[in-house]
């Protein structure tokens, strides 16, 4: 999981749009292209229809796994695997579960993470 020792970066992602996929994506590869270890830990939290670029099959799973391997974690949110039938076996992998990805968000910035939302 996460380093919560010191506050990170919590990049939002809750839109199916691929354009929006895509821009999240590139600014957190544009985050820590810039910052570097600086940024703090960063996490991704995909929620609702955002969880399509966490899943198998992903177009971007890539993109996705490249930003892995720097180090990004990638939370999804349990309450919409739920709500759309899927098991955690449809995510990609590597991919963490969270209870719930709005209290992700609430959690990450009650501990003076930065709230990104592109």
């Amino acid at each position: 999981m996460v380093d919560g020792s010191r506050p990170g970066v919590v990049v939002h992602l809750d839109e199916a749009d691929p354009a929006r996929q895509r821009l999240a994506l590139a600014n957190v590869a544009n985050l820590l292209a810039d910052l570097g270890p600086a940024a703090g830990p960063v996490e991704l939290v995909v929620n609702g229809p955002g969880l399509d670029v966490a899943l198998q099959g992903s177009p971007l799973a890539g993109d996705l796994a490249a930003l892995q391997g720097q180090g990004v974690v990638v939370a999804a949110c349990a309450n919409t695997l739920a709500a759309r039938g899927l098991e955690r076996s449809a995510l990609l992998p590597g991919v963490h579960v969270v209870p719930a990805g709005v209290s992700e968000l609430v959690r990450r910035q009650r501990e003076g993470w930065a709230y990104l939302r592109p």
